[in-house]
């Protein structure tokens, strides 16, 4: 397959994602769990019949060693599509995910002992200050959105701001909890895969099935927000002419578009070296959040655009994608020949 096919796909599919997602939130905030479900279960019946071939195909790790990887895998996935029912803005949610180098260096040093050079120490330097300033500009929107009152008297508005106020912080403390366990499980990943060798696609299903029984404790939110889906204003879907409640059209979206993504990352990463694929992923990343600033109205002030550059800036420097640029478009300079 020609390079440029995944790379077309990872834009469309992982930006198109990006937008169903926010379709759903903006209509019912609480639709994490829902939303994660079925992706969890669309995967999982794809794996089934493609990747483990009805189950005949044994798999190449013990599914012992999947446990692990599965538990950390449902957590963080649940925890972030939860923390966007917390007052969690898009645009923030995607500087938060974006900033995973960070988390996976400072677990890196403690956990595996590893060193790097100065650089990418200031490069994840840059990176928390971006996240740090993004969120600290998040919070004072959300205390122009719920301003309390300085009317002593008026006890309801002051409890509501603080309320709001409480939700925001919890929603941090979700995103931030989610961005280090998700570093955790690339580590323990890394060292499975060191072990038992790389199996991309086994992976991805056992991922997805094996914590399908763990929704039966999300049980009652899903079937809640599924009457609520069912209830949501008709759609016309404009391919087939079939008219369907909108939020299981977002909904189903956001399913195969999620799908597309994560197979062209995966072909991406067999077609293309590790610094197309950062570089590519990272440049998605970018597009989803200016797309969501832009067609959505999220409020973004000046310091949000400072951070943002910060985060992007410092995962380009991590990675090197900026010194390899750089000697790609530097001109070649050839050295003068001495003579006698």
């Amino acid at each position: 397959m020609h390079p440029a096919i995944p790379i077309a796909l990872v834009f469309i599919g992982c930006c198109s994602n990006v937008v169903f997602l926010e379709l759903l939130v903006k209509e019912d905030p609480g639709a994490g769990n829902i939303v994660t479900f079925a992706q969890f279960l669309f995967i999982s019946i794809e794996g089934f019949f493609f990747t483990v071939k009805c189950g005949t195909k044994a798999p190449s790790i013990p599914i012992s060693t999947y446990v692990v990887m599965v538990a950390l895998f449902f957590v963080v996935n649940v925890v972030n599509n939860q923390a966007l029912n917390f007052n969690i803005a898009m645009p923030l949610h995607m500087i938060f995910r974006a900033g995973s180098l960070m988390a996976n260096l400072v677990l890196g040093v403690f956990i595996l002992n590893r060193r790097y050079t100065l650089s990418k120490y200031l490069s994840v330097l840059v990176i928390t200050l971006g996240i740090a300033m993004s969120t600290i500009a998040s919070a004072g929107r959300v205390v122009s959105d719920h301003s309390i009152c300085k009317n002593n008297d008026d006890i309801d508005e002051q409890g509501d701001g603080f309320s709001e106020m409480i939700r925001w912080l919890i929603g941090i403390a979700m995103l931030t909890f989610a961005l280090f366990m998700s570093a955790r499980m690339g580590i323990y990943q890394e060292t499975v895969y060191a072990k038992f060798g790389k199996h991309p696609s086994e992976a991805l299903f056992y991922n997805h099935a094996l914590p399908l029984p763990g929704f039966i404790l999300l049980a009652k939110d899903i079937y809640d927000h599924g009457v609520a889906f069912s209830s949501s204003a008709p759609m016309l879907i404009p391919v087939i002419g079939i008219t369907a409640p909108k939020m299981w059209i977002y909904l189903i979206g956001n399913i195969i578009t999620q799908y597309v993504c994560i197979r062209s990352v995966f072909i991406l990463t067999t077609e293309c070296t590790s610094l197309t694929v950062t570089l590519v992923v990272t440049l998605r990343k970018f597009i989803s959040l200016i797309f969501s600033i832009i067609y959505f109205r999220n409020p973004f002030t000046v310091y949000h655009w400072i951070g943002t550059a910060f985060v992007f800036g410092g995962t380009f420097v991590f990675t090197g994608v900026v010194d390899k640029l750089r000697q790609v478009f530097a001109p070649t300079i050839k050295p003068v020949s001495k003579t006698d």
